[in-house]
């Protein structure tokens, strides 16, 4: 782990000669630098010599200094912080429904590390936008790591993983203007009808969160959990902020956007460095491991919630974040989630969501940060790896322990190379009768939940819904606005009666020529009509 700042300054008092030798400045190669300021040069104008190496090497660096910006998830904030667990699953102990040592004990503390981020925009991009909030958390057990990679919200846009990338390209920019466009989001969403209780959240300001601190988590997908008896149950995870949950409207997030668009990086940062160390408590839904024909969902189904009143949230653990990343670079940028990376106890799904996400996300680290991304320190698990893989770019240790054969780099041997680890109780074998198919999931009831939602929401969260959803179909063609009017309506009368007046309304009123342009053609005339005249220099 990397460890927390707490250098004295270079002219403190109680510095000696050998810490003032040490922060001296050097190249990568350990030569001094005797002049930082200057290019080496033939006449103190110019031109340069080849020969500078400090300068070829400072500058060849510097232009690497970026990998691959994360196609998705790319705005993101972090800390470390600490797991507490209860010992126990409601009233029952942990290890009733999993072996995973990370549960087993009341009081047992596990160091962490969180991300949270946005998911379409890039990197830099303004953290008051409308998007869905990444939540991801790293505990680095006792028996290696395992990473909880969800949302703010808990539900998605779509349950068959194929159409990830589709989903991605139309929420992301126009590979033609590098806008991203309403007309495009709703094509697509007008052809997914199982998007609709997301984009029901979306919309409203269950869209914009206040900051990271002040929203929930989720792991979104369903995974299961196995105990020493090879006996599994379906869980879905739930983190919930103990400092409250807050959202905000599209007016307030203009405002607040026009004087800090890194806001919520800024609150979680400040937070911690005041000791106001935020917290989450852990909750686990649970069910039997079968397909629930008496639902009238499909419970793999990740656009879908499960019912608190039927299956209710039962607390396993305390999550607090008390410490800043000293570089957000090596820690933010470059830590590496997957939701394949599991311990013993906790098990996959047949989600066919979750089976996408578990290739995707490791292959997109491999290929972002590089084949060895887990021997990076925020990576890298508390656990010692002992494997077989060797070399590849950038590889600066291997996956030894004392006493192993170094000549040996396969598995099996009988010259002192690793051994299979032994099994810490019964492994879980489902059983299967289908046929391979191509099809969607057969409960699909894509509108009944989206219905429920909508009605819970208080007249102010309604409201900047149906706000924002006819801003944004305003632009688009008849056909998608009639296609979404339709599934707002199956998902509740009232719901799509509000979206196709908003939409008549503004239909009349650029009939009558009245009409107000679109928030993004306004601020395009406004740049042009109230800046300021400048003279040529």
């Amino acid at each position: 782990m990397i460890e927390q700042k707490n250098s004295q300054p270079a002219d403190s008092a109680c510095g000696d000669a050998a810490s003032t030798e040490n922060n001296l400045l050097t190249t990568r190669q350990g030569h001094p630098v005797y002049d930082n300021q200057n290019l080496r040069t033939i006449g103190n104008r110019g031109p340069a010599t080849l020969e500078n190496y400090h300068f070829l090497e400072k500058l060849s660096h510097f232009d690497r200094e970026r990998v691959p910006e994360r196609v998705v998830h790319a705005r993101g904030a972090g800390a470390h912080g600490v797991f507490e667990s209860y010992g126990t699953v409601g009233s029952e102990p942990a290890s009733t429904y999993t072996r995973a040592k990370v549960f087993q004990e009341k009081g047992k503390e596990t160091l962490l590390f969180v991300r949270f981020s946005t998911v379409i925009h890039g990197g830099n991009s303004p953290e008051t936008l409308r998007d869905p909030r990444g939540f991801a958390v790293k505990m680095y057990t006792e028996d290696g790591n395992w990473d909880l990679v969800g949302n703010n919200l808990k539900v998605f846009f779509i349950c068959d993983a194929l159409k990830f990338p589709d989903l991605v390209h139309a929420f992301k920019p126009d590979p033609m203007t590098n806008r991203q466009d309403g007309e495009r989001i709703f094509d697509f969403i007008s052809n997914t009808p199982e998007a609709m209780q997301m984009i029901t959240f979306l919309f409203s300001p269950w869209g914009i969160p206040a900051n990271y601190r002040q929203m929930q988590g989720s792991g979104v997908n369903t995974y299961k959990w196995v105990n020493a008896d090879g006996k599994a149950v379906l869980v879905k995870y739930h983190w919930e902020p103990m400092q409250g949950i807050k959202n905000l409207t599209q007016e307030m997030a203009e405002e607040i956007q026009g004087k800090n668009f890194n806001h919520a990086t800024q609150d979680l940062y400040d937070a911690i460095e005041k000791g106001e160390f935020p917290q989450w408590e852990l909750f686990v839904q649970i069910l039997s491991d079968d397909e629930h024909p008496e639902l009238d969902f499909d419970p793999l189904d990740d656009t879908k919630l499960w019912p608190k009143e039927e299956f209710p949230w039962l607390p396993v653990g305390k999550m607090t974040l008390n410490r800043n990343p000293v570089n957000y670079f090596a820690e933010v940028e470059q830590v590496a989630f997957g939701t394949g990376v599991l311990v013993d106890g906790l098990d996959f799904s047949d989600d066919k969501m979750l089976q996408g996400r578990t290739f995707s996300y490791s292959d997109t680290q491999r290929y972002r940060v590089g084949t060895n991304y887990l021997q990076l320190p925020i990576n890298s698990p508390r656990k010692k790896a002992v494997t077989n893989q060797r070399d590849g770019q950038m590889a600066y240790n291997q996956d030894l322990t004392a006493g192993l054969n170094t000549h040996v780099n396969y598995e099996p041997s009988t010259l002192g190379g690793v051994k299979e680890a032994p099994k810490t109780g019964k492994d879980y074998t489902p059983q299967y009768n289908a046929a391979l198919v191509r099809e969607k999931i057969s409960r699909q009831n894509n509108f009944s939940q989206a219905g429920d939602t909508y009605r819970n929401f208080q007249d102010w969260e309604k409201q900047d819904l149906i706000n924002n959803l006819v801003s944004t179909l305003v632009p688009t063609q008849q056909h998608i606005q009639d296609n979404m009017i339709a599934l707002f309506t199956q998902c509740d009368a009232d719901y799509g009666k509000r979206v196709s007046d908003g939409l008549m309304q503004f239909k009349a009123m650029k009939n009558s020529g009245n009409s107000e342009s679109s928030h993004a053609d306004e601020a395009v005339q406004q740049a042009i009509e109230e800046s300021m005249e400048a003279k040529a220099y």
